[in-house]
């Protein structure tokens, strides 16, 4: 579950973005946006586990975020794709909101609300 969320946190952030620059959903044009995210956070995923955070905690949030945030860029701009100051600035605050959102909100409504890492 809590690698879906982080997913869907991503997914719903491409979708909107191609929706608001009117480019369609074409599974080309999404997919090439969408890979380097999904990269990064795999590489997220990797960080937070090096550093034996349950990956349901706000603190694991706070790596995965600025990890998928910074190399998803990176990827964008080592692949010819756009990332100018104001992409940057929406990806920032969505993808904060969204990677650290469910986690908060997990953490505020409880431990049980959304299920931990089996190893911590």
């Amino acid at each position: 579950m809590r690698y879906a969320l982080d997913l869907i946190v991503v997914a719903v952030f491409v979708l909107i973005g191609r929706a608001t620059h009117e480019e369609g959903f074409a599974w080309s044009g999404t997919l090439q946006a969408l890979w380097p995210f999904v990269v990064a956070l795999l590489a997220g995923w990797l960080a937070a586990r090096a550093l034996r955070l349950p990956l349901t905690t706000p603190r694991a949030g706070g790596v995965v975020w600025p990890v998928t945030l910074v190399l998803g860029m990176g990827l964008r701009a080592l692949s010819g794709q756009g990332t100018a100051l104001p992409f940057m600035i929406v990806a920032t605050l969505v993808l904060g909101a969204g990677l650290l959102g469910w986690r908060l909100i997990g953490t505020l409504l409880g431990r049980g609300a959304i299920p931990s890492d089996p190893e911590s």
